[in-house]
């Protein structure tokens, strides 16, 4: 690194986790950063400015560290600051890792002055190495990083009716539901979990119905880590179903967590090694099961969520969407069910807990650079296309040498980037690539 480019920043659009530990991490190996944050929740993002207990964390304490070399260190603030929630072995609860992501960005800007500068603003162009904020500012610097974390979900047009909720993580949004009212979700993943039991904390005690296309639910942890099952070449190699018949032929033998703990390091690698069309066949036929296998809840969560379904508050569904009527009372869905008839549901208020609404050609950030031609869309139109260093590729494929992905946005080109171990790593990689 030259002496003019290491007096400019490095850009962060995006102020969450992703893009608050790379600054940090910068700032311990020299770096100047510009941190960019619509709001003033630097370190915190969607998934860390939850305030209830409720809301879990779905990886172990003892695995969350935002230190690859420091893995007990968030383990060991819990110890410090909060000692009645510092089993290694447990699930802290959301607000308590935000506190911990913001002291940690604190303490590294105490320990490097300077290196760390913070911006309030709406990143709105990427314009060469210099990024355009909606107020007219502009930072300038010498690489820019889009850390814009989980966007809101897209699966239900904003304008309806107000009692379809398309965005339930925006402030206030489930604040008119009553403790008597039933709803209908739309999803039966994480998020669905999220507000149903975020709801019951707040002293809802209606019923929900719950519709996904095969309505599965998220997976428990076991009461401890599982330890990985060793994987042969059939379950890593070969085509897809014969990996498919390997992992189930394990699952028996060892256990599916076993199973899942074993492809969880090496799932990135895969995914990179796979063919577009080996890609396709996953998204279209694997995905669902493989993410409510993967992306598990705490042992206590799904006990709170089966006692739910138990009290008959709770029903998960299979269907599609074939209808919405509205009016000014009540909503009614009309389904369409794999198996069965069609049939209409009414209730006070409709959620879309669809999950994060990926798509980078409406978001007029990362539609600008499309349209430029200085970045493209994957072949499965999953996201921004990268290399494997998360540089953003050109049109014409050429890796952009000054412009980054990194969390969950970088998804097309390393599918398992939004749980903080995953993260983590690839913010050590892009340190090294940006300080180089």
């Amino acid at each position: 690194m030259n002496d003019a480019a290491s007096s400019l920043p490095v850009v962060i659009v995006g102020g969450g986790f992703s893009g608050a530990m790379l600054a940090a991490r910068l700032a311990e190996r020299g770096q100047a950063s510009a941190l960019i944050e619509r709001g003033d929740a630097f370190g915190l993002g969607v998934a860390y400015s939850a305030t209830l207990d409720a809301h879990r964390l779905n990886v172990r304490t003892e695995r969350m560290s935002a230190l690859a070399e420091r893995p007990g260190d968030f383990a060991d603030w819990l110890k410090a600051h909060h000692p009645d929630r510092a089993d290694p072995n447990g699930f802290a609860p959301r607000r308590l890792y935000g506190l911990y992501v913001r002291a940690r960005l604190d303490s590294v800007e105490a320990a490097h002055p300077g290196l760390i500068q913070r911006a309030n603003g709406e990143a709105v162009a990427v314009e060469g190495q210099t990024v355009a904020l909606s107020d007219g500012r502009r930072i300038q610097g010498r690489a820019v990083v889009l850390a814009t974390g989980n966007p809101a979900p897209r699966n239900t047009p904003t304008g309806q009716n107000p009692r379809i909720l398309s965005n339930p993580w925006a402030p206030g949004a489930l604040d008119h539901i009553q403790p008597g009212d039933a709803l209908l979700i739309l999803g039966s993943g994480l998020t669905m979990v999220d507000v149903v039991l975020g709801l019951q904390a707040q002293g809802w005690r209606g019923a929900a119905t719950a519709v996904s296309r095969r309505g599965l639910t998220p997976r428990a942890h076991g009461q401890h880590h599982d330890a990985p099952a060793p994987l042969p070449p059939e379950a890593l190699t070969g085509v897809l179903s014969a990996r498919l018949a390997s992992a189930r032929r394990l699952a028996r033998e060892h256990g599916w967590r076993q199973v899942m703990e074993g492809y969880r390091p090496i799932t990135a690698e895969l995914w990179r090694k796979a063919t577009a069309q080996e890609r396709a066949r996953f998204l279209r036929h694997l995905r669902p099961w493989w993410d409510v296998h993967r992306h598990r809840i705490a042992p206590e969560i799904a006990a709170a969520l089966d006692a739910l379904i138990a009290e008959g508050r709770l029903s998960v569904i299979a269907g599609r969407v074939a209808a919405t009527k509205a009016s000014p009372d009540a909503v009614s869905l009309s389904l369409r069910s794999p198996r069965g008839a069609p049939q209409t549901l009414t209730a006070q208020w409709v959620i879309d807990c669809t999950g994060p609404g990926h798509d980078v050609t409406t978001t007029p950030l990362t539609a600008a650079l499309i349209a430029e031609g200085r970045a493209r869309l994957d072949p499965l139109k999953l996201g921004l296309d990268l290399d494997e260093a998360g540089r953003v590729r050109h049109a014409d494929g050429t890796p952009d040498q000054d412009l980054y992905v990194l969390g969950p946005p970088a998804r097309a080109a390393l599918w398992e980037t939004i749980a903080v171990p995953d993260i983590r790593q690839r913010i050590e990689a892009l340190t090294d690539v940006l300080t180089a």
